[in-house]
């Protein structure tokens, strides 16, 4: 190995490092946002997630390759942000379907590559029972953010942001997000089915079949309650 080779082969480890016990942190248990008493309810409301995330295992492949399948019932129901009104809300407190929540910014490039394919993805499947939801954690006002989505012609996207970036934090402590984009599929409850951490092709038929896929295991669990 050259001295050369030396510096970006640690910078790789040491990245690889940090990941991994990112990742480790979050599987070590079950945690969710909130008081002891919301926890036991939220993980209880979870229980139907597990399903799903089993259902949609096997499509993890292909594009999604790197997609992991919930192991633990984990609720972000909790997490807030701002609408495009500037108002603060939470995931809990959006209509109940599947959502795909990606957390980005205009600094990080591989988030703003992807992001055509997330409003492709929202303009093809988007709708009663699945909605991508992108959060900006640009920090400052709205004029950078809005400005590159509108630059790049992102139409099917509501604008939300969290310009304190206490969202991030609060996904990376749970081991959900060691860098960005970071991208999580939760059920209609807020329950964790799976994350991605890292860039995907959004708008590619793997995506689209492990989406549907989910859809198809909600939709029986919505069958199967009555509800």
């Amino acid at each position: 190995m050259t001295n050369e080779e030396k510096p970006r082969t640690t910078r790789r480890l040491a990245f690889a490092g940090v990941a991994a016990a990112a990742l480790a942190a979050g599987l070590a248990g079950i945690y969710v946002i909130g008081g002891e008493d919301g926890n036991t309810q939220q993980v209880a409301a979870c229980a139907a997630s597990a399903e799903i995330a089993d259902a949609v295992a096997p499509y993890a492949t292909g594009e999604l390759a790197a997609f992991l399948p919930a192991r633990e019932r984990r609720s972000f129901a909790d997490l807030r942000f701002q609408d495009d009104t500037g108002a603060e809300t939470t995931l809990g407190a959006l209509p109940p379907k599947l959502r795909l929540v990606n957390l980005w910014a205009t600094w990080c490039a591989p988030c703003r590559k992807e992001m055509p394919a997330l409003d492709a993805l929202q303009a093809e499947l988007g709708g009663d029972d699945f909605e991508v939801t992108t959060i900006s954690v640009d920090q400052g006002g709205t004029e950078k953010p809005k400005g590159f989505l509108d630059e790049i012609g992102v139409s099917h996207l509501a604008f939300r942001q969290d310009p304190t970036m206490k969202i991030f934090h609060d996904v990376r402590a749970m081991g959900r997000a060691p860098g960005l984009p970071s991208t999580l599929l939760l059920d209609r409850n807020g329950c964790e089915i799976g994350a991605l951490m890292g860039p995907a092709e959004w708008a590619s038929e793997d995506a689209k079949a492990l989406i549907r896929a989910a859809l198809e295991a909600a939709g029986k669990q919505t069958q199967e309650s009555g509800s």
